[in-house]
């Protein structure tokens, strides 16, 4: 059995350090079902990507720690310093941008999965975005994926009761489209859904 990570919360500019740890969890369990994600041959690619974090004072990133080696992270920020991608499909449905912290990233390895760091990883989150004082909402989007397509892994349990439980609501029809290299298909557009909860009510 894996040792319980030591979980630390980290904001804005101090994720520095750690964005290439972040990154290659990206890779490593986003390849998995079912973002299929193939990376990209350039590590600088994925370092621009993260660097979003960096631009925004009030980001944050969740990392589980294991003897100070990252064996999971989990990332967030003010809706409106994401790219307009991601909060398009809130500005068409009248929601107040400016009201929401997204949750980006949340990926760990494997052998560290069932200790109860999802729940960390959303308690931490949502505790910082409470203390910034100012979102009515926390949100974040899940790839969509056809219940029968034959690349689904036998016994796969999606994820979408833990969000449930947490007090997510899924929104159908307000999605995202976002381009990525899947695994033996090159770049494809992909729908990913919002799930949204009132900030109010988290525990």
């Amino acid at each position: 059995m894996s040792n319980q990570p030591e979980i630390r919360r980290l904001r804005g500019h101090a994720i520095a350090p750690w964005l290439d740890d972040i990154a290659r969890l990206r890779i490593a369990v986003f390849r998995e079902w079912p973002y299929l994600y193939d990376g990209q041959a350039d590590d600088a690619y994925e370092r621009e990507y993260l660097s979003v974090y960096l631009g925004s004072p009030d980001s944050v990133a969740v990392l589980a720690l294991d003897g100070g080696r990252v064996v999971g992270a989990s990332t967030g920020l003010p809706l409106a310093d994401d790219p307009d991608a991601f909060s398009r499909p809130l500005r068409a449905a009248g929601l107040p941008v400016a009201q929401v912290f997204y949750f980006g990233e949340s990926v760990l390895l494997p052998g560290y999965r069932g200790l109860g760091v999802g729940h960390a990883f959303f308690d931490e989150r949502e505790a910082h975005a409470r203390a910034l004082g100012r979102f009515r909402w926390t949100a974040f989007c899940a790839v969509d994926r056809d219940a029968d397509d034959p690349r689904r892994p036998p016994g796969y349990r999606s994820n979408d009761s833990f969000w449930h439980k947490r007090g997510y609501a899924r929104l159908p029809g307000m999605t995202a489209w976002l381009p990525w290299n899947e695994v033996d298909r090159g770049e494809v557009q992909h729908p990913l859904t919002f799930w949204l909860r009132e900030l109010k009510d988290a525990a």
